[in-house]
């Protein structure tokens, strides 16, 4: 694995970092503070456990986004009830350009397919079909991703389209689309569709058993590399938003109008990851917990996991911890009950926390042994 990465970074490293022709306004490394560029309209690099940036150039600069679009729209599909729910598709959702993932009239169709069908061939037809499932029609489901954009603080985005086919309007940034792309990696099933090379859905008259290819070939060009969404029209140009794991560090890339994607991309995990860390999270001191009813006053306690928390080259971030547990609890204590959790913060945001167990053992107190006949008649 060390010698591949080495290799990228021999190959990959002296192609990418250049001027692009003074048509960037605005670029900067966030942790070095050096100014550099990449070929790209805009791109980011986000850490993605605190939502730092570590590079920035446009970051907030409007433009189209095309089928990374459908990450919203694969999101607000997998969070639906009955994802498992046959039905047929609207065949007037279904009718539109581009990229497919082979839907027909009269297919019988699932939700959970759908967003399979969206996250590998981007199909344009299975993000209308969502929507017209969803919310009766492509303008309210744009309501509905809009919404969610808000939530997320995604304040430079308005969505038109459910596929990201151009439309007047319809756009984002690439730092609101890192956003929303770390929000997507908090979805177990929508993470993994993005992450597989392949998918395999069950759709059709009568459906039938079908495996799609991934469009996203990060994921076979770069060992880390764990999602999640290609895209690309002619006004847009090409536009991804990728996520890497290593070594306990998550790390997103959003480029958009970039002519070499690939390239880029892999580029700034090669310079990015050498500048982070995961260090697990252990409590500032002792917890004690008061005990009454025992034969020790009090107890104490430790923490189950140490969650990892990213860490960035010369960046001075501490962490403040909060413990919640009652006041005090009764014997019998045995070691290992659960009594309580840690939580940690950065910047008044959690970043982690584990369950507290008991340290030991505190037994009840020995019952007092009854006084004799002459200890009373001595009273």
């Amino acid at each position: 694995m060390g010698r591949v990465r080495g290799l990228l970074r021999v190959a990959v490293l002296a192609v990418v970092f250049f001027a692009a022709g003074g048509q960037v306004a605005w670029a900067r490394c966030m942790v070095t503070r050096e100014d550099f560029t990449v070929g790209a309209k805009a791109a980011v690099v986000m850490e993605a456990q605190s939502g730092a940036l570590l590079f920035a150039q446009e970051a907030h600069r409007r433009l189209p986004m095309a089928s990374t679009t459908k990450i919203m729209t694969a999101l607000l599909t997998l969070e639906q009830p009955g994802l498992d729910e046959e039905f047929i598709v609207d065949p007037d959702a279904i009718r539109v350009e581009g990229s497919s993932m082979g839907l027909r009239e009269g297919d019988t169709v699932t939700l959970r397919a759908l967003a399979g069908g969206m996250l590998s061939a981007s199909g344009n037809d299975a993000a209308g079909a969502a929507a017209a499932r969803i919310a009766g029609s492509g303008e309210d489901f744009a309501a509905l991703m809009n919404q969610r954009a808000r939530e997320l603080g995604m304040e430079d985005t308005h969505f038109v389209t459910p596929s990201g086919l151009d439309a007047p309007e319809h756009y984002s940034t690439a730092y609101d689309m890192a956003l929303l792309g770390r929000a997507a990696l908090r979805n177990p099933e929508l993470a993994a569709m993005a992450g597989s090379k392949r998918v395999s859905l069950f759709f059709g008259n009568p459906p039938y058993q079908r495996s799609l290819l991934n469009h996203n070939r990060l994921l076979s060009l770069y060992p880390d590399a764990i999602g999640i969404k290609t895209g690309f029209t002619k006004k847009a140009g090409r536009c991804l938003v990728s996520a890497a794991r290593r070594d306990g560090v998550t790390l997103i890339v959003v480029t958009l109008g970039c002519g070499d994607d690939w390239n880029v991309h892999m580029a700034l995990y090669q310079r990015y990851f050498p500048m982070t860390r995961a260090e697990g999270l252990q409590p500032e001191g002792p917890i004690r917990l008061p005990v009454v009813g025992g034969a020790a006053g009090e107890v104490a306690l430790r923490p189950v996991e140490q969650p990892p928390l990213t860490r960035v080259e010369g960046w001075d971030q501490p962490v403040e911890q909060k413990i919640f547990a009652p006041n005090f609890c009764y014997a019998p204590i045995f070691d290992g009950d659960i009594l309580g959790k840690i939580v940690y913060y950065r910047e008044g945001e959690p970043v982690g926390e584990s369950p507290l167990a008991a340290g030991g053992n505190v037994p009840l107190l020995p019952a007092p042994e009854p006084e004799g006949f002459w200890a009373r008649l001595a009273k």
